[in-house]
């Protein structure tokens, strides 16, 4: 999912590390262990558009127990003492996504890797495993992981989360515009990305109501998400159409550890993408590597996945779109591309290919 540091200029990538094992994360244990010693409070908070937001029940949230994302993207963080000042926007409920990202300097950029580790969308389920004073950490099951058999571990703000599940509903909207703003009264309240999946609570022209952690109910444009019912893919597995969500993305920028149109990482746009055409792959390149059918380099099709690895390490993953080319997220300061598999480090690194979709 990541990338890997070019010896020690922080600014400087190359196509590196998006698996887990880069910058050594391999070797960290499923989950840190909390520690009040390292939870200072997120600060930050606020509410850009002084329009109403989902309210979240921070009091409520409790180990043991399920919660839900409130926030448009929730990043999961390494421990509760790595966000820095800057990252403060990115704590915050509202989460200010846009306002974090266009403050990050390069060195900034570079600097969440033994940070941040993943992200979650509104109204996604995390499984609480503890709390400690501000801070909840959790695991996201939706995000398979060898590094803890429940889901993905992080540290997430207690703001970010609600005890309260969204409504129960026979159908989900999910976002399938790059991002759409979710309204009350006709006017903007929150702004979530592509894969943003919520319960509907009624259709009303073009309008479609949908359910929110919290008992709070909002407004998504008809044209912004696709409608089916719970449990079923939102969009077509075909390859092509796959390969359709993926070209949304063109020049999004590269983010570590990032899962949402706001910016990704090479992982967290191949999982953000199949996820909504019905495949929930594991969240890192190198588990990526290791599921559906190999695919020999010539047989290639589009939505095949492509990894690179280094010194047999997988560390890269990219989706094949046809003709010898690749849609990718490659690193800091490129946005996602099409480039073709000829072109290097995809030449030399080439490492397998694998066939997800059924």
């Amino acid at each position: 999912m990541r990338r890997t540091l070019l010896a020690a200029a922080l600014a400087l990538f190359v196509l590196g590390g998006c698996g887990a094992a880069s910058q050594g994360y391999g070797a960290r244990s499923a989950g840190v262990s909390p520690s009040a010693a390292e939870t200072p409070t997120p600060t930050g908070a606020g509410t850009p558009s002084g329009l109403p937001v989902p309210s979240p029940t921070p009091a409520a949230v409790r180990a043991g127990a399920p919660a839900w994302v409130a926030v448009s993207v929730a990043t999961e963080w390494r421990s509760p003492s790595s966000p820095r000042p800057v990252d403060a926007p990115a704590l915050a409920a509202p989460a200010r996504i846009r306002e974090w990202l266009a403050a990050l300097s390069p060195t900034d950029q570079a600097g969440l890797i033994g940070r941040a580790d993943s992200q979650v969308l509104l109204g996604d389920r995390v499984d609480v495993t503890a709390v400690s004073r501000s801070w909840a950490h959790v695991v996201v099951p939706d995000q398979a992981t060898p590094l803890d058999p429940r889901g993905y571990p992080g540290w997430i703000p207690l703001a970010q989360l609600s005890a309260v599940e969204p409504p129960a509903s026979g159908l989900v909207a999910t976002v399938t515009d790059p991002t759409t703003w979710l309204l009350r009264g006709g006017l903007p309240v929150v702004e979530v990305a592509f894969g943003t999946r919520l319960p509907v609570v009624d259709q009303v022209a073009s309008i479609v109501q949908v359910g929110l952690p919290g008992e709070v109910v909002l407004d998504a444009p008809s044209s912004a998400v696709a409608i089916a019912p719970a449990g079923t893919p939102a969009r077509d597995s075909a390859g092509a159409a796959v390969v359709e969500s993926a070209h949304l993305f063109l020049g999004v920028r590269y983010l570590w550890a990032g899962t949402s149109a706001f910016g990704f990482d090479c992982s967290g746009l191949v999982y953000n993408v199949f996820r909504v055409h019905g495949v929930v792959l594991p969240r890192d390149a190198q588990d990526q590597a290791l599921v559906g059918t190999a695919v020999a380099k010539q047989s290639l099709q589009p939505a095949d996945l492509v990894f690179l690895a280094r010194g047999g390490v997988v560390h890269h993953v990219a989706i094949y779109i046809g003709s010898g080319m690749l849609l990718d997220s490659p690193d800091l300061g490129r946005g996602v591309q099409v480039v073709s598999m000829a072109a290097e480090p995809y030449a030399s690194e080439f490492s397998g290919a694998r066939r997800v979709l059924a």
